[in-house]
C-alpha cells in the first residue's frame, strides 16, 4: 500500500527545466491532476514545472497504453471523479507512464517537445477550475490544540469535548459553496451579539481563516457498508489545502447543532489534487496518544494506520492587506504549522465517517479541520493568534488586526518534506475578502 516506485525516485530529473528547480512545488515527483480552461473547454492536466502537461489534449496522440490509457479516457467529461471511481492502479498506470514520458531520457522526448504548444501550456497562461464534483463535503475537528484553545476563548468549563479523544468529530458542510483559489470571499451577513450584548444582523464582524488540508475521496462505498480501517487508503485519492472560511461573529451565536450561516457562505481550495501515491515517501507515525487517552476502538485501531498513517507535511499561511501590497510589501507568515499536530488521521476519518454505513461518494470531501499545534507560531487562524481579540495581531505596514478586514488576502501553502526525498509542494490557495453585498436595509 505504501511501497515506493520508480515515479518516487529521488534522482529522477525530467527533460523540462523548470521541473528540475529547487523551489517548484512540481517536480517529477510529484505530477498532481487538476482542471483547467482552455478554448472555453474543461482540460484534465498535470502540473509539471511550470507547465501543463494537458491529458486532454494528449488523447489524440497515443502516448498511453493499458490501464493507463483507460484512466485517460475517464477523464473525457473534464472532471477527475471517474478518474476517481476506478480501483489505484489506472491512475497509478497513467503516472507512471506520464511520469516515463516526462524523464530524461525518454523516447518519447522529441515528440511531446514537438507537440509542446498544444500538450505543455504555460501555468500562468490557464483559468483554474475545481478538480472535481464535489457532492459532499465534511469538515473534521482533529487538532487537539485547536480545539483546546477555542473552547477557553468560549469560557467551557470543559475546553476540550469529551468525546474528542475517542472519535474523530465533524459536522457537514456546504459543498456548493466550496471554489477553487483565487476565487473572491465575500463578506456574509447574518445575525450575531455586537460588543454590547444586542442581537444585530449585517456583515459579519469576525472574519477569520482555517489552515486546513482535504482529502478526497476515491472509490466510495455502498450504503450500509462500512469501509473498514485496514481498507481506508485504498478509497483516499488524492490532497488539496483548503480554507474553511468563518465568520466566527456568526458562528458562535448561532451554533447549537453545529456550524451553519457562519461557514456556509464560502470554503476555497487549491486547485492541484496531490495524488496518495504521490505521498508514499512522506509517510510517517501519527501523532502518539497520550497515557491517559481512552483506548482506541477496534475499528478506530489498525498497525499498518498506527505506524504509517500520519504525513509529513508542514503547512503555512500568510496575510497580505490591501496597505501592504499598496506599499510593495512582501505578503506577512503569521502561521506555520504540521500535520503531526493532528490526533486523527484521514484513515480514521474516513472509516468513522462511514461507520455507521454512511455511504461515500468519489470526488466527496473531508477536510482535517484547523492544523494548530501547541506552539504560538502555529495557531492556524486568527482566533487564535490574537487569543479571541486580547492580543492583536501587527502586520509590516503598522495595521492591526483582531479579525480579517476588506482587502485581506489569505494564502495557503504546504510542502511535504522527508530527508531523503525531493520535497513535493500543493500549490497555493487564495483568496482575497471582499466587502459584503445585500439590502443594508436590512441591517440592525
Amino acid at each position: 500500500m505504501f511501497e515506493l516506485n520508480a515515479t518516487h525516485d529521488p534522482q529522477r530529473r525530467s527533460w523540462l527545466p523548470s521541473a528540475n528547480a529547487s523551489d517548484t512545488p512540481f517536480p517529477i515527483q510529484n505530477l498532481p491532476l487538476g482542471v483547467f480552461l482552455r478554448q472555453g473547454q474543461r482540460h484534465v492536466g498535470v502540473a509539471i514545472g511550470q507547465h501543463i502537461f494537458d491529458l486532454t489534449a494528449a488523447q489524440h496522440f497515443h502516448l498511453f497504453t493499458g490501464d493507463a490509457a483507460t484512466a485517460l479516457k475517464s477523464l473525457a467529461s473534464g472532471q477527475l471523479n471517474a478518474l476517481m471511481a476506478l480501483p489505484e492502479s489506472f491512475s497509478s498506470a497513467l503516472r507512471e507512464q506520464l511520469s516515463g514520458h516526462l524523464a530524461v531520457g525518454a523516447s518519447s522526448q522529441s515528440m511531446v517537445s514537438a507537440l509542446s504548444s498544444t500538450l505543455l501550456p504555460e501555468l500562468s497562461q490557464v483559468e483554474m477550475c475545481l478538480p472535481a464534483s464535489i457532492g459532499d463535503y465534511t469538515d473534521f475537528l482533529t487538532s487537539e490544540y485547536h480545539t483546546e484553545r477555542h473552547g477557553r476563548f468560549k469560557g467551557l468549563k470543559d475546553p476540550l469535548p469529551a468525546a474528542f479523544k475517542s472519535l474523530p468529530i465533524a459536522y457537514h458542510g456546504r459543498a456548493s459553496s466550496i471554489r477553487v483559489s483565487g476565487s473572491p470571499v465575500v463578506r456574509p451577513r447574518g445575525q450575531f451579539k455586537d460588543a454590547a450584548g444586542a442581537t444585530k444582523f449585517g456583515p459579519a464582524q469576525m472574519m477569520d481563516f482555517e489552515l486546513e488540508l482535504a482529502v478526497f475521496v476515491g472509490q466510495g462505498n455502498a450504503l450500509s457498508e462500512p469501509i473498514a480501517l485496514k481498507d481506508a487508503q485504498k478509497h483516499l485519492f488524492g490532497y488539496c489545502l483548503l480554507n474553511d472560511w468563518s465568520a466566527k461573529s456568526i458562528q458562535w451565536w448561532e451554533q447549537v447543532l453545529g456550524p451553519f450561516l457562519g461557514k456556509s457562505f464560502m470554503s476555497s481550495i487549491s486547485p492541484w489534487v496531490v495524488s496518495s501515491e504521490a505521498l508514499r515517501p512522506f509517510r510517517s507515525k501519527p501523532q502518539a496518544r497520550g497515557p491517559k487517552d481512552p483506548a482506541l476502538l477496534p475499528y478506530l485501531s489498525d498497525p499498518l494506520d498506527q505506524s504509517h498513517g500520519g504525513l509529513e507535511i508542514e503547512v503555512q499561511a500568510f496575510i497580505h492587506s490591501e496597505k501592504q501590497r499598496a506599499e510593495h510589501l512582501q505578503a506577512q507568515r503569521i502561521t506555520t504549522s504540521h500535520l503531526k499536530h493532528l490526533y486523527w488521521t484521514f484513515a480514521q476519518m474516513l472509516a468513522h465517517h462511514s461507520s455507521n454505513g454512511c455511504n461515500m461518494n468519489p470526488g466527496d470531501l473531508m477536510g482535517s479541520g484547523t492544523i494548530s499545534g501547541p506552539t504560538d507560531d502555529a495557531r492556524a487562524c486568527i482566533t487564535e493568534i490574537t487569543e479571541a481579540g486580547k492580543k492583536p495581531l501587527t502586520l509590516s505596514s503598522g495595521e492591526r488586526r483582531t479579525a480579517l478586514e476588506d482587502g485581506d488576502q489569505i494564502i495557503l501553502s504546504a510542502w511535504a518534506k522527508k530527508a531523503g526525498h525531493v520535497s513535493i509542494g500543493f500549490g497555493d490557495c487564495v483568496g482575497t475578502i471582499h466587502p459584503s453585498v445585500g439590502d443594508t436595509a436590512l441591517d440592525v
